[in-house]
């Protein structure tokens, strides 16, 4: 049997896919061979020599060791696109937030409560709470990924002009996008032109705070800015003086800090996005198939550290061996085989980085001696022996 850790609570239509003949999973299994997890933090967690993968039911992966997973050989997958529509949907609530001056005037009304002529005190105090239209105004998408993507296709229903960045921008993501959609050659370009940003990227060394003074002068005067990605994009000192100017006329984020929470103006959403039944059995189900391809098959997809690599079995048994992208270690892998005269039926290698898998169909038993043979070589971090 092999054990599956669960740190947080995964959807029951999750955790149903892993074979229960195959799969023994729980919040207090010992040993796991591999970790489902969403929020909880894993940072200052021991990992056991067991552990060959963790998959977060989630695209973010802040809460992971990243770094110390692929030192150690352990794959980390995420749910790319899995959650995309639950998020899509509320970027367009918080651009409908932004316009209109709702969440306040609800705010108001209730506190009409118990007084006499409500519906007179209404119609002599909305004007303070008048909005503007989404309809002829400029929204500016910061990623163009399965979230930005949408987002942006939809404001163009809308009625919006819509201008995108994305120097990542994937073919696929590309075909995706309503021709209607202008490409910025940069973000100062999405800057300058929009009413709305919306940011959609990850919280990377490159874009944490993106949005900050430099940026925001850049901007057109009373923007508003939607941040529904990571609260680490947006410089929380320069948002809160940018508001009181009035140079960002509105704020709305699913990430309350310390530094935001209390920012006048602004939404804080307590993290929703992905917070909706779909969402969450989705990343579910998909954080399951790829841990189950990974741990029955040794194939990888949706890796944040490992390449993406797939291959059909081919023999009766699969060597998994992931190792430093540095020269002759296939030259040697092979050498190890044919030492033992043993004949590959099948091998695929890929790398990513620094860093390379590569999977090798043999027909033949593989015995203690060739698995130290391939440990010994220069650059290999593990090797996992497979039979089907």
């Amino acid at each position: 049997m092999k054990n599956i850790l669960l740190l947080n609570k995964i959807a029951k239509i999750g955790t149903d896919r892993l074979d229960p003949t195959v799969y023994r999973y729980g919040t207090d299994v010992e040993n796991p061979e591999g970790i489902m997890v969403r929020s909880a933090k894993m940072h200052d967690m021991t990992f056991g020599p067991e552990l060959l993968a963790i998959a977060r039911a989630g695209a973010g992966v802040n809460n992971i060791p990243i770094d110390k997973c692929t030192k150690e050989g352990i794959v980390v997958f995420n749910t790319p696109g899995a959650n995309a529509n639950g998020v899509k949907e509320l970027t367009l609530c918080a651009l409908f937030l932004a316009a209109r001056r709702v969440v306040d005037g609800i705010i108001w009304a209730r506190s009409l409560a118990g007084t006499a002529d409500v519906a007179k005190q209404v119609e002599a105090g909305k004007s303070q709470f008048a909005g503007t239209e989404l309809q002829g105004k400029t929204l500016g998408v910061i990623g163009l990924g399965a979230i930005g993507g949408m987002v942006a296709n939809v404001a163009v229903h809308l009625g919006m002009n819509v201008i995108g960045c994305d120097p990542f921008l994937s073919v696929e993501s590309a075909w995706n996008l309503n021709h209607h959609v202008k490409k910025a050659a940069s973000y100062e370009e999405v800057y300058a032109n929009a009413d709305y940003i919306t940011l959609h990227v990850p919280a990377t060394d490159k874009t944490k705070g993106m949005i900050n003074a430099s940026t925001i002068a850049e901007m057109r005067d009373g923007v508003k800015i939607i941040n529904l990605a990571r609260a680490e994009l947006v410089n929380a000192a320069d948002l809160r003086a940018a508001m009181a100017s009035g140079k960002v006329s509105a704020y709305v984020t699913d990430f309350p800090t310390e530094e935001t929470v209390d920012i006048p103006g602004a939404l804080v959403i307590p993290h929703l996005g992905a917070s909706t039944e779909e969402s969450e059995d989705h990343c579910a189900v998909m954080a399951a198939d790829e841990l189950d391809d990974y741990l029955r098959y040794g194939n990888i997809r949706n890796s944040v550290n490992y390449p993406n690599i797939s291959m059909p079995a081919s023999g009766a048994v699969r060597i998994c061996v992931m190792h430093a992208n540095v020269p002759a270690v296939l030259t040697h892998l092979a050498g190890a085989f044919s030492e033992k005269r043993i004949n590959i039926e099948n091998m695929l290698s890929k790398s990513r980085g620094e860093y390379a898998y590569a999977m090798i169909d043999v027909n033949s038993a593989v015995d203690d001696e060739i698995l130290r043979a391939i440990n010994a070589i220069e650059g290999v971090l593990r090797v996992r022996v497979i039979n089907f």
